[in-house]
């Protein structure tokens, strides 16, 4: 692979940067939101090298949790929401590893898990809020106790508390900062110096980077460091926060890449179907996930037409002729 001014040391292959940042039992941070650029391609990878033990944490995501969990790699989830739209309100193989048992949940609203991210941003060990008092998400745990403590994982799920400001009887709830391990987005542009730029919403990948101790940025294309100064407000990440650089076009399929590819409702569609059965979803597991051997063998596998059905339009950022059906 080609080396770029700026980026000597953090230009890698997907497998490259899984085996050197991603280790069983590491606390793993994806980006994304639902079906919007989840790293998928990096997901994939993790999946196909049989990574285990995984302690996930995420804002509200969808495919590449979904798969992550399916596959077996996912221990213990600190998550908000897991779901791929209309296509699954709940994910499937997420929703079935709950029930089962197979897996270890801590709730958290949206908010909380916002402010969670930037309290590990911000280098504190907790962050004060409102969200969620009176209710079950503060009320009661999903971990046992006697994980309490453990790498990753708060003694406490929340604390309330007077506010020490208020002579009332206000109360507060402190949330714990989450630092991962790692945190894995996928962005549309990285500059030759470095510099990650997202376009469209961020929703908490900004904060989860800055919090983690690494940082894989995979993204749809390298474009030179001046273009991305042209417009400097449009950058989202410093390149000194960025420890991996993967150049994956369609690296965020079959969810969506603003303003360069749309969802794949087709493939979705085809994922809800075997998602729902074991035995459906572990021939989907061989066929796409360990019987693939690179990611172009995968783009091959869902084609070109199909690719060229979800191209956005570059003005719009999606594809307004879509059949989402």
């Amino acid at each position: 692979m080609p080396e770029h001014n700026g980026l000597h040391g953090k230009l890698m292959t997907v497998g490259e940067a899984v085996t050197r940042f991603v280790h069983d039992g590491d606390q793993v941070c994806v980006g994304g939101f639902t079906i919007n650029r989840n790293p998928m391609a990096v997901t994939y990878e993790i999946a196909r090298r049989r990574v285990k033990d995984l302690h996930l944490v995420a804002h509200s995501n969808g495919q590449a949790l979904d798969v992550l969990v399916g596959a077996g790699c996912v221990r213990r989830l600190d998550i908000a929401y897991g779901g791929n739209g209309r296509f699954a309100p709940t994910c499937f193989r997420f929703r079935k590893a709950v029930e089962r048992g197979e897996v270890q949940i801590e709730d958290y609203t949206n908010n909380q898990m916002s402010l969670r991210f930037l309290a590990g941003a911000l280098n504190v060990p907790f962050i004060p809020s409102k969200s969620g008092l009176g209710t079950d998400v503060v009320e009661r745990s999903g971990l046992p106790p006697d994980v309490r403590g453990e790498d990753g994982v708060p003694r406490e799920k929340v604390v309330v508390l007077d506010d020490p400001f208020d002579d009332g009887d206000d109360q507060v709830v402190l949330l714990p900062a989450l630092t991962p391990d790692v945190s894995i987005v996928h962005a549309q542009q990285v500059g030759t110096g470095g510099t990650v730029r997202i376009k469209g919403l961020t929703f908490a990948d900004l904060e989860q980077c800055k919090a983690a101790t690494t940082v894989i940025v995979t993204c749809e294309e390298i474009v030179p460091e001046d273009y991305l100064r042209i417009d400097p407000d449009q950058n989202a990440l410093p390149p000194f926060l960025v420890d991996a650089v993967v150049p994956v076009p369609y690296g965020a399929h079959p969810t969506a890449c603003r303003y360069f590819y749309d969802y794949d409702p087709a493939h979705l569609n085809r994922y809800k179907t075997v998602a729902r059965d074991d035995e459906q979803f572990t021939a989907w597991l061989d066929e796409w996930v360990y019987g693939v051997e690179s990611w172009d063998h995968y783009l091959d596998k869902v084609g070109g037409a199909q690719l060229a059905r979800i191209r956005a339009n570059t003005v719009a950022g999606y594809a307004p002729g879509l059949d989402r059906r």
